[in-house]
């Protein structure tokens, strides 16, 4: 799993984004992933672990597994 912080949330909305350790480019997360991992939300400088996977839909990549680091 790739270490991240929560750069932003939007639980309204639903979606937001995760800034990895490793300085690559922040990576999309949907309230889908969080709904998987049984979470309820994610705050911004939060510290998490996840995997990536390629969305269906959208054919982009996105988090795909996520759990608090």
């Amino acid at each position: 799993m790739v270490m991240g912080t929560v750069k932003f949330y939007n639980d309204m909305k639903g979606f937001g984004f995760i800034q990895p350790n490793d300085g690559s480019k922040d990576v999309f997360v949907h309230a889908t992933a969080l709904e998987r991992a049984s979470m309820r939300n994610l705050i911004e400088g939060q510290k998490v672990a996840f995997d990536t996977a390629e969305d269906r839909r959208s054919g982009k990549i996105a988090v795909n597994n996520i759990e608090n680091a």
